[in-house]
């Protein structure tokens, strides 16, 4: 593996201000969303615009990956996702949930999940997964992807590939009147295949016009999670690999998630719509 030295916290920058003729989600400016009580089966409209969303996540995410280079810090990917999203009319859904303070999640080398982005400069051989939701006509898209910077290692490298090729099984696994648990079944078993670990305490779930709707979709196979795949139904699969343990630890940001082991991870997430006869991908550029 890769012989980086440990990621530590940067400094932030101010926040980014979003123009005020963009509708923002409601719980911008509260502690907490208020919890979703609607159905988890949405109608041809609520998908459309989720559509929209979706793409302009896709897109936003897209252009700040082309910016990731060794020298540039994770401040500037935000950056540059944020003003791509406000520019097509589209708010941040990160910024300001729960009292996250940027527009995208940057997470680098042993960061599993919600980095955030700082005055941390990208290195030669780092792997770095962006993690980009737009909020537009009432509804979110969300999506993430890990980029190599650079000259990166063969093991890191073929992490990120069997990582993205986990989330593609999964996605074709998905079918209407199989149970939910069917997608961890299947990342867990290819996982196991190269050793990797699968983090369990941070999963898919169910989106619409809530961010995170309270449907829960684990990335292993958990017989107590059987909710019934039906058609409309709209979530998001985004398995987190390790090269270690699964296990991990909390900066005191209260938000980035470490690896315990410090050992690298890579993550791949679409939102999905279930069909008729599979799933489509809703977040495509």
């Amino acid at each position: 593996m890769s012989g980086q030295s440990l990621l530590v916290p940067g400094k932030l920058s101010p926040a980014r201000p979003v123009p005020a003729s963009i509708p923002r989600p409601e719980y911008v400016g509260k502690e907490a969303p208020t919890p979703y009580s609607g159905p988890e089966v949405q109608d041809a409209e609520t998908i459309e615009r989720m559509r929209i969303a979706g793409r302009i996540a896709a897109q936003a995410m897209e252009e700040a990956a082309k910016h990731i280079a060794p020298g540039v810090t994770t401040d500037e990917l935000d950056r540059v996702a944020h003003e791509f999203m406000c520019d097509h009319g589209a708010y941040p859904s990160t910024l300001g949930y729960r009292g996250f303070p940027k527009s995208l999640c940057s997470s680098v080398n042993e960061v599993i999940c919600h980095g955030i982005p700082d005055s941390t400069v990208l290195r030669d051989g780092d792997i770095v997964n962006l993690d980009v939701t737009a909020y537009i006509g009432g509804v979110h898209g969300d999506n993430n992807a890990t980029y190599l910077c650079g000259d990166v290692d063969e093991e890191s490298r073929l992490l990120v590939e069997r990582t993205r090729e986990a989330l593609n099984r999964a996605i074709k696994a998905v079918k209407p009147g199989r149970r939910i648990n069917i997608i961890g079944r299947v990342i867990e078993s290819y996982a196991k295949r190269f050793g990797y670990g699968v983090v369990r305490d941070f999963t898919g779930h169910g989106i619409n016009s809530s961010f995170h709707s309270g449907l829960i979709v684990p990335h292993y196979d958990s017989p107590h999670h059987d909710t019934l795949i039906q058609p409309g139904m709209t979530f998001t699969i985004e398995p987190m690999l390790t090269l270690g343990t699964y296990e991990y630890d909390l900066w005191e940001d209260g938000w980035t998630v470490v690896t315990k082991d410090r050992k690298r991870t890579a993550q791949f997430e679409h939102t999905l719509v279930v069909t008729d006869t599979g799933a489509e991908i809703l977040t495509l550029p």
